[in-house]
């Protein structure tokens, strides 16, 4: 098997030759080994020729067959050039396809040591140094976007697409038992696997995201491996590359994770929420994952409504200032995080909160007003609201009214007269009240402005007696 140190690419197309035999030897395809033997022992594969169907050969011969349908599997091809080895390129996907039938329908029947082969052979295939992301390679556009690149195909999907489906069946087939095949999908399988979610290859994350999950789910001796590895990917994420292409197929793992959380939840996870997940809201790709992020942050709240305190202090820090499209995304998760609270957890982060909602409401973004007017849509929020008016409406009082007298949109305009007129409804008295206070508030303003011109007056009638 090649061995790749990190960071090393893959080599140029002249270096690579018609087919490279990883592990594996060979024998002309009538030569069988005995059941004993393993790849590394069978007789040396000089070329890719097919092997007999398993329907053509004898029960006792199929597992042999096996064993050399996997040799031939181990041979990688150079896909830099379709024309280059397409037959032997159609071989071996034929054979793996072959395998995909076979160990679906007759798992159960291969000897344990042949399974391990099975997964060397995925780990040749899938395990290789992945080319440089688009927005680094000399061809891209000078500072260009990675959300702008187009979508990378990796050359080589045509094998390592059934490969894959090779290993996702294997895994979650009834036939697996776990005390076996964990001394094969190992702790350094697991963390292979997980580092080719940078693949920028949307169909490579996609099965990666199915394998890891359905083994998180089988293998539970890899649970805290597999969290801990995701973990460090956030990590180099937010702290050193600030370049991940599989973080939001990463996050929908967690997201799964975390709805399986017992209650009360570990001082782990609630680190895990603190340390990862709420500073993941200040990368400028946010908007590549929120929605999984969004939905991993509402799922601890789900779990349990007292972190929803934590949840609402860690947006506010990293509340974007200048970004609207982001500012709308906070917004929405925003709500979607009250909607989960409950009214102790409320009053903890009301006031700053809404300090923040008023300064929304208040957006000339028209986008970013309408979303935090949305919020009175609500009727779990509102009944929050309701029950701590007397702290909301003096906070949010002051921009409601800027809006109806000033706002340029007439949608923001409608919504803001509606949001007025259900605390009318709410507490007419309050709103009096809201109203006097907000009359003194502009009176002193205008007061102040009076007292400050009249002091720059007397500064200018000074200078102009000593000039």
């Amino acid at each position: 098997m090649f061995k790749f140190r990190k960071g090393q690419r893959k080599r140029s197309k002249s270096d690579i030759p018609d087919a490279v035999v990883n592990g594996s030897g060979t024998a002309g395809p009538g030569q069988a080994p005995s059941p004993g033997h393993t790849l590394s022992s069978l007789p040396r594969m000089t070329a890719v020729e097919p092997l007999p169907l398993f329907k053509d050969v004898s029960k006792s011969e199929r597992h042999a067959l096996f064993l050399r349908k996997l040799q031939l599997c181990c041979f990688q091809f150079d896909f830099t050039d379709t024309l280059k080895s397409a037959r032997q390129k159609e071989i071996k996907r034929q054979t793996l396809l072959e395998l995909v039938d076979f160990i679906q329908s007759g798992m159960s029947k291969i000897p344990e040591a042949y399974l391990g082969e099975m997964i060397k052979m995925v780990g040749i295939n899938i395990f290789r140094s992945l080319p440089p992301a688009a927005h680094e390679t000399s061809s891209a556009p000078e500072g260009a976007d990675p959300e702008e690149v187009e979508d990378y195909m990796e050359p080589s999907w045509q094998h390592l697409q059934i490969v894959y489906e090779l290993l996702l069946r294997y895994v979650v087939s009834s036939d697996t038992e776990t005390k076996v095949a964990k001394r094969y999908i190992d702790h350094t399988f697991v963390l292979k696997l997980l580092d080719l979610f940078d693949s920028e290859d949307s169909r490579e994350r996609e099965y990666l995201k199915m394998v890891v999950h359905r083994i998180y789910g089988k293998f539970v001796v890899h649970r805290p491996c597999i969290r801990k590895a995701i973990n460090n990917i956030f990590y180099r994420f937010m702290y050193e590359t600030e370049r991940h292409s599989g973080v939001g197929e990463l996050l929908e793992i967690m997201g799964s994770i975390i709805n399986g959380f017992t209650v009360p939840i570990k001082e782990e996870h609630k680190l895990f929420l603190i340390r990862t997940l709420i500073p993941l809201h200040k990368l400028k790709q946010l908007s590549l994952y929120h929605q999984q992020l969004s939905y991993c942050m509402v799922q601890f709240v789900d779990k349990d409504y007292k972190l929803g305190d934590i949840v609402v202090r860690g947006l506010l820090k990293y509340w974007p200032l200048i970004n609207c499209q982001k500012e709308v995304l906070f917004l929405g998760e925003l709500e979607e995080v009250l909607e989960a609270m409950q009214s102790a957890e409320f009053q903890r982060c009301m006031v700053p909160m809404f300090r923040q909602i008023a300064r929304c409401v208040n957006n000339p973004n028209f986008q970013v007003a309408e979303r935090a007017l949305f919020f009175w849509n609500s009727e779990h929020i509102v009944g929050l609201i309701s029950q701590h008016r007397q702290v909301v409406l003096p906070i949010v009082f002051e921009a409601l009214e800027k809006n109806i007298q000033s706002h340029w949109n007439t949608e923001v305009h409608g919504l803001t007269v509606n949001v007025r007129k259900m605390f009318v409804e709410m507490d007419p008295a309050l709103v009096e009240e809201c109203e006097r206070q907000l009359q003194e508030k502009e009176a002193m303003a205008g007061e102040v402005e009076e007292q400050r011109e009249m002091t720059w007056k007397k500064l200018e009638e000074a200078a102009a007696e000593k000039g």
